[in-house]
């Protein structure tokens, strides 16, 4: 597939932004680094994330298109702060895993935005985290409105389909649903996993446990014990999706809890059974 050279800039060069980068500068892009700390602009160049990167939006003028990679909480300040520094034609795109409140908040500073999600990521955080290939055949949700001109949308979809994403478009109150369940809900419910275990009194019983834990604890606590900024910004900007789907949770584990203390072993092996039936659905 031949790819159009374009100038790309990226604000914030953690896991996502300088994974982007490492992927787009393979493809013959032109990429141009923000950051808040010089020392990982400095860092991303050594690591060929970047052509260049500086700490002022300076370097974002006559980019084709803007990632927008920073956490949701600096987010609006930070597009407000970027914008006299774009062309008009510039497109602006985010990766925030929340889309509702981006959309609202982020789309009228700018009339070429489009609201993305790259379903991917590690355990890890920050520059030196940034790998290539992180988002082959991972989903990459794109969230236009009826107000996102078309020009903007295929100029997103031209630059991450050769990183060889899966790309979905869809409302952003459906994403904030869908990413609620297999997303957000896992993070909360894993960490609450890490959380209980450490309600054991007996340190004895405690050490045993930690010693015994392995692939089982490993995969269902993974999620959990992941960047804790991350987490809650899930919840903060995702709160009636999240406790929607954590209310729902909360009645399927009190039935759970019913059907073990009346020993209704029959019950529990139905709900098992369609569990280990639907699983695949998720995983295709």
């Amino acid at each position: 597939m031949e790819v159009r050279r374009m100038k790309i800039g990226i604000i914030g060069l953690g896991l996502i932004g300088g994974s982007l980068g490492l992927d787009l500068r393979s493809l013959g892009h032109q990429v141009f680094g923000v950051s808040r700390k010089a020392e990982t602009c400095e860092r991303a160049m050594e690591r060929g994330a970047v052509d260049d990167a500086h700490t002022h939006f300076g370097l974002m003028q006559e980019t084709d298109v803007v990632f927008v990679c920073t956490p949701l909480a600096v987010m609006k300040s930070t597009v407000t702060e970027l914008v006299p520094h774009l062309f008009e034609e510039t497109v602006v795109t985010d990766v925030g895993s929340v889309k509702g409140w981006v959309v609202e908040e982020i789309a009228p500073l700018w009339p070429n935005f489009v609201g993305g999600h790259p379903m991917a990521g590690t355990a890890e955080s920050g520059i030196e985290a940034s790998q290539r290939d992180l988002f082959k055949e991972a989903a990459y949700v794109l969230t236009p409105t009826e107000q996102t001109p078309l020009s903007a949308v295929q100029r997103v979809e031209e630059i991450i389909r050769p990183l060889g994403t899966r790309i979905y478009h869809c409302q952003p109150a459906e994403h904030d649903r869908a990413v609620a369940w297999i997303s957000h809900l896992p993070v909360i419910t894993s960490a609450s996993l890490i959380a209980a275990c450490l309600h054991e009194t007996d340190p004895a019983v405690f050490e045993l446990a930690t010693a015994l834990a392995s692939s089982g604890f490993r995969d269902t606590s993974r999620v959990g014990g992941g960047n804790p900024e991350l987490g809650v910004m899930m919840a903060r900007y995702n709160k009636a999706a999240l406790v929607r789907s954590l209310h729902s949770y909360q009645n399927v584990l009190a039935q759970l809890v019913e059907q073990i203390e009346q020993e209704d072993w029959a019950s529990l092996e139905t709900v098992l059974q369609q569990t280990q039936a639907s699983r695949p659905e998720f995983l295709k």
